[in-house]
């Protein structure tokens, strides 16, 4: 493939309305496209080039650049590796795809139409932005609560109000008990004490000093005033 050097200077210099101008193809200037993202070109060519080969090239000399990828002179698409080709005779145009693009893709194109002789071409330059920075994210915890009717909710109550209740209904049983057991037992005491306390007093009543029994002789002036039978003897007791 090569052009004479007056039309290598026409696909060159000749530009119109921001197109590289060949004879019967034009393109676009200039191609930008992101980083990891994916570009199209679209290239236009006249009439009585609809079954022709379309190629696209990478490479800022003509004579020396690689083509990529090249058209069957149907409207097949054609891919091979990252970039694509398809021809849309119709419309008289055929356009170019480069996807997952990288920093390194950024060069000089060229739109070509392969035929006998001198091929037809125009250059595309294609730049590539880098790919933005994502912005950190913070990691977010989801909690699912499942749903509650409201019978439910007003029938029973929670497995942590149940637990709550009866670790109050222990708690209250253990401060009791001890304080009711202690009671009793000062009950207990205090019984014992008046019972012994009884006893006592009745044991002081019936005993001499000292915790003798009471010893209780006859009384002489009792008996003078008596008959001299049938009657019963008197005593005296001390105290």
């Amino acid at each position: 493939m090569w052009l004479p050097q007056l039309d290598l200077m026409r696909v060159i210099s000749a530009k119109s309305q921001g197109y590289s101008i060949a004879t019967q193809i034009t393109g676009p200037t200039t191609v930008n496209g992101l980083e990891r993202g994916s570009l199209t070109v679209q290239c236009v060519y006249r009439s009585g080039w609809e079954t022709y080969l379309k190629w696209w090239c990478r490479g800022a000399i003509w004579y020396d650049c690689k083509i990529l990828v090249k058209t069957t002179g149907s409207e097949q698409e054609v891919k091979r590796d990252r970039v694509s080709i398809k021809d849309n005779q119709k419309n008289r145009t055929f356009t170019v795809t480069m996807e997952d693009l990288m920093k390194t893709d950024a060069d000089t194109y060229w739109c070509g139409i392969e035929k006998t002789g001198n091929d037809l071409g125009v250059t595309v330059q294609v730049t590539i932005d880098p790919a933005p920075t994502p912005a950190p994210t913070t990691p977010t915890s989801t909690t699912f609560t499942a749903p509650v009717t409201q019978e439910e909710t007003s029938s029973s109550p929670t497995l942590t109000g149940h637990h709550l209740d009866n670790r109050h209904k222990l708690l209250k049983l253990s401060v009791l008990l001890p304080l009711i057991f202690t009671i009793l037992l000062l009950l207990s005491v205090a019984a014992s004490l008046l019972a012994w306390r009884m006893m006592k007093r009745q044991q002081k009543g019936t005993a001499a000093p000292g915790g003798r029994p009471l010893l209780c002789r006859p009384d002489p002036a009792a008996g003078r005033n008596l008959p001299a039978k049938g009657y019963h003897e008197a005593f005296l007791c001390p105290g």
